[in-house]
């Protein structure tokens, strides 16, 4: 009897099993098969989907790599011409007979004309946009010929440019590298911004299936959307609205909602209602006791719930969906406050120093960016102790997985809606498609934990107001003025801010980056700021310290990749000079920025003996100077409460401000981000005769330590030391040492001297930073002899340095880049070691040949 119990009991389970899985949405993909050609010739070729036009043509041998040398000129033709995707494809039995069948496009770039079996079905023309069409009697079950025909945005766009009896400005569209003379055309087509060129990156308009595409198909409903509105979230309790949208064929009575904790098998919120034929809301209200909280990185686990929301009807679940999520209240404060007005993140009630770097797309063709490149740029944000990236506008918005790893490792986002550097003819059928992109992207970004803040644009508020464009264009005709802002306004100020009140209720719209005050450009008082003087203003890299801001979301400081990531698109050595034809390529700024470098350079430093010592001390340069603004930026911790340097990763090889080059290569300016950007910070400053030493603490509980504080001779002679007990306030910034510098001295000439300070909590925990009384070119930075010791490790080598006498910014290299040294560029005080981990694949042998290891007194 009990046996036959048993058997009774799996039959139904089996039973139920089968319906719920005949009743699950039949999702497939349509990954293969595809072939491509140019739309008015006859040769086909093998495609690659999701991909562009541009990779194919590279995985055809019919282009060479644009990123190689001069290529990028070669393959300005590509974005002149249409192209024909199409692939054949059959449905299985179980799917043809679902009463729902649709494509689904996740992206398209741009303008793009779609034919299911000969009829048209799609006109798209937005490449941040999603596609959703019903082809149930459009689909055969076998044989079925799906084209995606993609028109020339160059094309379809210099009309509306010619018709124009004005032109908008815009961001560095390099509308003459692309052959168009004057034409650019960027701003009328709703596509990534950067992909027209920009002062960093190549000139490849891309079009193409960027993005997967499925076939889905369904029975009576199916859930199209899940919503975990934080209404209310702190320690004691989370008050969360999920509302869920369901598509349903037809009326259905009593559909049950039902949300529970995967991991736990917990039953938090359950409802019931009719659905109506068409488009459903339906909300199940729960409240969470004693949440754990999603924090940041550096403040805590960025904890998700993993929650599961089933549709059933008669005890039949029709549809899940899983949702990833934490639990968390981001706040933005922005109030008047004695000093102006206030712009900072509190994350759970806690007012949060944001540290971090603005993000571009990693590379030009975006489908190459894999899950394990957008691993590694996340966690590279994770290493350097950032908490915060900035999504920039000029780029897309990224792809899921980009901002499920910043959920997993705490990293906040601000994400720009996309929209940089211009103005846009916004109005009528271009209003409309962006308002069906921002649905698009709000619906599927706002469950992400790390969205911090929602922004309008980047820099075309400050474009207008503060870099004098309104002044031209009411100069040149006030009713052209006044379109343009009506246009800018209608979007910036009432669009966007209605489609997040409506889709994300509880998130923060910030107008434009930066902003401060109304009809006037940024300032250092109120709102957030891009600050450009040191760089593009050519003020010496010490202004970074008296420079304010409330939030600083834009700075930087340019540099070349370092020599070995400079060989792998510039292999030959008649390229090894920063004019040569291929660097100048690869600076997308042009002569202008490779004379600020060397004029920086040449300001800051002796002068570097050769193209190679020329790479390593500009990237020496860059570090000095992000990091002397990353500190000052601290230290005025909490006038000023974030930082975010322009720019964390490279979408091609290329001189630019990025900290990262597009190998992924950290360059110097990481290695010091990681250390300025640390729990806590010691920072000495000088003014005068006077030194003030800053410890800035991240740490939510104050606690305490010992400072030492050690005047050195390059030559190790030690001319002065104190060492005093200190309280590390929580979460602020505290003067804590002063001093009189010619005390400290004692006759001994600054230009011979380091001060060396080391703090070390009551935990034990060690943080040390260098600091010189004159500019680098002033220091008497002695020829050193730097000893080494090898020995072999699991991946690679742990490597042990001792110098005789200072060695500033040591670096270490061994051929090619696949390779990774745990730190470099650090300083090495005399006859002190240093042991280093690099990952390396190297025989012993091979390595111990190849390392080279130099300081800064090498390069003069």
């Amino acid at each position: 009897m009990k046996n036959n119990l048993v058997k009774l009991c799996i039959i139904i389970l089996v039973a139920l099993w089968s319906g719920q899985l005949q009743a699950a949405p039949i999702i497939t993909e349509l990954n293969s098969n595809w072939r491509f050609k140019q739309h008015r010739l006859n040769n086909w070729y093998p495609a690659t989907v999701p991909g562009t036009v541009h990779t194919d043509l590279i995985a055809n041998e019919i282009i060479e790599d644009p990123f190689f040398r001069l290529n990028e000129r070669s393959v300005q033709w590509v974005d002149k011409e249409d192209w024909m995707y199409e692939t054949h494809f059959d449905m299985s039995d179980e799917m043809f007979n679902k009463k729902n069948i649709r494509l689904y496009f996740k992206g398209l770039d741009t303008y793009v004309h779609v034919y299911l079996n000969g009829e048209r079905i799609l006109e798209g023309d937005n490449m941040f946009r999603e596609w959703k069409i019903d082809i149930k009697d459009k689909v055969k079950a076998k044989d079925n010929k799906l084209e995606v025909f993609f028109l020339s945005p160059i094309k379809v766009d210099i009309p509306k440019w010619d018709a124009l009896p004005y032109h908008y400005p815009t961001g560095p569209d390099q509308s003459q590298q692309g052959g168009i003379f004057d034409k650019t055309v960027s701003i009328f087509a709703r596509k990534a911004g950067y992909h027209y060129g920009w002062d960093w990156g190549p000139r490849l308009v891309t079009s193409g299936i960027w993005r997967p595409v499925f076939i889905e198909a369904w029975n009576d409903l199916r859930i199209e959307d899940v919503f975990f509105q934080q209404k209310e979230v702190n320690k004691q309790k989370a008050v969360i609205a999920v509302n869920t949208e369901i598509l349903a064929d037809s009326d259905i009575k009593n559909a049950k909602v039902t949300v529970t904790d995967k991991t736990s098998g917990t039953v938090y919120g359950t409802t019931t209602a009719d659905l109506t034929k068409g488009s459903n809301n339906v909300t199940a209200n729960f409240t969470i006791n004693n949440p754990k909280l999603w924090w940041s990185n550096g403040l805590g686990e960025a904890h998700l719930y993993e929650f599961q929301t089933d549709v059933t009807v008669d005890a039949k679940t029709i549809d899940t969906k899983d949702t990833k999520t934490g639990i968390r209240s981001i706040k933005v404060i922005n109030k008047p406050d004695k000093d102006g007005s206030t712009l900072y993140f509190e994350l759970n009630g806690v007012p949060v120093f944001a540290k971090g770097a603005n993000y571009i797309p990693s590379d030009n063709f975006l489908p190459r960016v894999t899950k394990e490149i957008y691993e590694k740029t996340i966690l590279d944000a994770v290493d350097a102790n950032m908490n915060m990236l900035r999504v920039w506008g000029g780029g897309t918005y990224e792809n899921d997985i980009f901002y499920d790893l910043c959920d997993k490792y705490g990293i906040m986002v601000w994400q720009d809606f996309m929209f940089a550097c211009s103005m846009y003819p916004s109005e009528g059928a271009l209003l409309e498609n962006i308002k069906h992109e921002a649905i698009d992207n709000i619906k599927r970004l706002r469950n992400h934990p790390s969205i911090s803040i929602w922004c309008g644009n980047n820099e075309a508020y400050d474009g207008w107001f503060g870099w004098g464009r309104k002044e031209e264009f009411t100069k040149q005709n006030p009713e052209y003025a006044r379109v343009m802002w009506k246009q800018y306004a209608d979007l910036f100020h009432k669009l966007l801010p209605e489609m997040i009140e409506q889709y994300d209720p509880e998130a923060f719209y910030w107008p434009s980056s930066p902003y401060g005050l109304p009809g006037q450009g940024c300032d250092d008082k109120n709102g957030d700021r891009h600050y450009w003087d040191v760089w593009h203003g050519r003020k010496p890299i010490a202004e970074y310290n008296v420079e304010r801001s409330r939030f600083f979301s834009e700075y930087g400081f340019q540099s070349f990749p370092e020599f070995e990531s400079v060989k792998k698109y510039a292999p030959h050595p008649k390229d090894w000079a920063i004019t040569s034809e291929v660097m100048m390529e690869h600076q997308r700024a042009g002569a202008y920025a490779n004379n600020l470098i060397e004029e920086y350079l040449l300001n800051e430093y002796q002068k570097p003996k050769d193209f190679e010592s020329f790479l390593y001390m500009n990237q020496v340069l860059q570090g000095d100077a992000i990091k002397i603004a990353m500190e000052a930026h601290r230290r005025d911790m909490p006038y000023c409460m974030g930082t975010l340097f322009w720019q964390h990763n490279d979408c091609w090889p290329v001189a630019s401000w990025s900290s990262r080059d597009y190998y992924g290569r950290w360059k110097a300016q990481h290695y010091f981000a990681r250390e300025a950007y640390k729990d806590v910070l010691v920072s000495p400053i000088s003014k005068d005769n006077k030194l003030d030493i800053y410890i800035i603490s991240d740490r939510l509980e104050d606690s305490k330590g010992t400072l030492l504080v050690k005047v050195i001779k390059l030559d190790g002679t030690v001319v002065d030391e104190k060492k005093i007990s200190v309280k590390i306030a929580a979460n602020t910034s505290k003067n804590t040492f002063t001093t009189q510098i010619d005390k400290l001295l004692k006759g001994t000439p600054k230009s011979d001297v380091v001060v060396h300070t080391q703090l070390t909590d009551n935990a034990g925990k060690v943080y040390t930073n260098n600091y010189f009384l004159l500019q680098q070119k002033n220091i008497n930075f002695p020829k050193t002899t730097i000893t080494k010791n090898i020995k072999e490790i699991v991946d690679g080598y742990e490597v042990t340095l001792q110098s005789d006498k200072f060695a500033r910014a040591v670096f270490m290299s061994i051929e090619g880049i696949d390779n990774f040294f745990e730190n470099n560029y650090f300083d090495l005080l005399p006859n002190q070691s240093a042991a280093i981990k690099v990952k390396s694949s190297l025989s012993q042998k091979d390595f111990e040949d190849q390392l080279k290891v130099v300081s800064l007194s090498d390069g003069y």
